[in-house]
């Protein structure tokens, strides 16, 4: 089959390697109908994240065709179109039992870290991803959900990863009735934790970013109220002031650790490696946020230390709450949202390439070039 393959930082390829096959009787084999490019595959791109191996596949938001169903299989079969959590769930160890799908201790038993992830570096157990042809998934009766017969790929693509993780980032924000909360980060994250926060009855949600035409996006997505913080000279004072110089309820890091914004960060973070990327979406969380509220990590960061101001964290008396997505425990939930019209997730898209311009594809999500927001690819 044909897949994007890594090859090394900034280096990936659209090459042949062998079909998966069923390894497990529990497996089903998925030909994939289309896959997109999520932030935190920039993070292995750029060589970020610890034991991300040559000849690896990416690609952890996928949907597809069933094409071979392995023997013990029962909820799935030949022909069904399914959309794949980013999780790979056992559904019955201590975790699963709790849904707490992304610490699933069967499926990355070598790690303390997640659960097995698709498409991820090794330490979260070296499953190929659905950037190819073919993905083998485990567990087929667990994680996967049907699409409805009345309803393309492109509406539910994104309750693989990306809605849900939006979606529990608000939740886990626990917002209350006209609370404000803070958004770092307008990527496709970003969009759908401002989108959710707002279903949640927040009365103000402020997103932050440095692209004008991402933050034009979240205006018309979620009717945010919006900040460039590459036109200010101090964006945590700036937030702070609009919010009554309290500051906000709530703070979600929809960045991870690839942040703008601080030149120290950058340069020990993404130059010297002498901490897990660049943190600068939590420090400013942590000072935008006000005494006693709350601040929810969803950006990737990889092990093993960030720099982060947590005796300012204690002394505030702040929450910090974080986690991989249960995506599995969501995606009904959010299914109907899709389906009643409340949110169009589709919208994110902006880009749709063939699978064989796979290389082209992460140049433009890297660079923001054409006004990139989402890509998704789609086999030749």
């Amino acid at each position: 089959m044909k897949a994007m393959i890594y090859h090394g930082p900034n280096d990936i390829r659209y090459e042949s390697k062998p079909d998966p096959r069923i390894e497990h009787d529990n497996d089903v084999i998925l030909r994939m109908s289309c896959a997109a490019i999520c932030g935190s595959d920039l993070h292995l791109y750029h060589g970020l994240v610890p034991d991300t191996r040559v000849g690896h596949t990416f690609g952890h938001e996928f949907a597809g065709v069933v094409e071979e169903v392995g023997p013990s299989v029962r909820s799935v079969q030949r022909g069904d179109r399914l959309v794949v959590p980013f999780n790979i769930s056992c559904g019955t160890c201590f975790f699963c039992a709790r849904d707490l799908y992304g610490m699933c201790e069967n499926t990355n038993p070598n790690s303390e870290i997640a659960s097995g992830v698709f498409g991820y570096s090794h330490s979260t157990g070296g499953y190929d991803g659905g950037q190819a042809e073919y993905v083998r998934v485990p567990f087929a009766d667990v994680g996967p959900l049907k699409i409805p017969d009345d309803m393309d790929e492109e509406d539910v693509l994104f309750l693989s990863d990306i809605f849900p993780t939006g979606y529990q980032a608000a939740e886990m924000g626990g917002i209350e009735e006209g609370d404000t909360v803070v958004v770092l980060g307008s990527g496709p994250v970003g969009f759908f934790a401002q989108k959710s926060a707002m279903l949640m009855g927040a009365g103000r949600v402020i997103a932050v970013d440095l692209e004008e035409y991402r933050l034009e996006f979240a205006r018309a997505f979620s009717g945010a109220e919006t900040v460039n913080f590459a036109e200010l000279d101090d964006p945590v004072r700036h937030i702070k002031e609009i919010t009554g110089g309290r500051g906000a309820d709530v703070v979600i890091d929809a960045v991870g650790l690839e942040a703008d914004g601080s030149a120290m960060h950058d340069f020990l973070g993404l130059v010297l490696k002498l901490e897990a990327g660049a943190a600068t979406a939590i420090d400013w969380a942590i000072h935008i946020v006000r005494k006693g509220g709350t601040v929810v990590l969803m950006g990737v960061y990889g092990p093993p230390w960030n720099m982060i101001p947590i005796g300012t964290a204690m002394n505030k008396g702040l929450t910090l709450r974080m986690a991989q997505c249960n995506t599995r425990r969501y995606m009904p939930h959010l299914l109907e949202h899709i389906r009643q019209g409340l949110v169009d997730a589709r919208a994110v898209i902006s880009h749709r390439l063939p699978l064989s311009d796979v290389s082209n594809a992460y140049e433009t999500f890297e660079k923001r070039a054409d006004g990139c927001r989402k890509v998704v690819l789609r086999p030749d």
